[in-house]
């Protein structure tokens, strides 16, 4: 996991532990800076893990389990 080991994650997040926005389809979980990690629904679904912050250069990893989110809006009659 070479990629890994270049990111520099600043924690590990349960999904549960985060905020979802349901409007903007995105999870947020607070930054130590004052802003808020994001990370978009359809991102988590096509396997991203990585949240980031708008605002500084922190990064967490979102721990979840693809089959356990929600559907992505406009995807609930697929």
């Amino acid at each position: 996991m070479a990629d890994d080991e270049q990111l520099s994650i600043y924690d590990e997040v349960e999904i549960e532990d985060m905020t979802f926005d349901e409007a903007l389809q995105t999870y947020h979980y607070p930054c130590p800076c004052g802003d808020k990690f994001e990370i978009a629904l359809c991102d988590l679904q096509d396997g991203a893990d990585i949240a980031v912050c708008p605002s500084c250069s922190l990064m967490i990893r979102v721990i979840f389990e693809v089959e356990d989110l929600p559907k992505a809006k406009g995807m609930e009659e697929a």
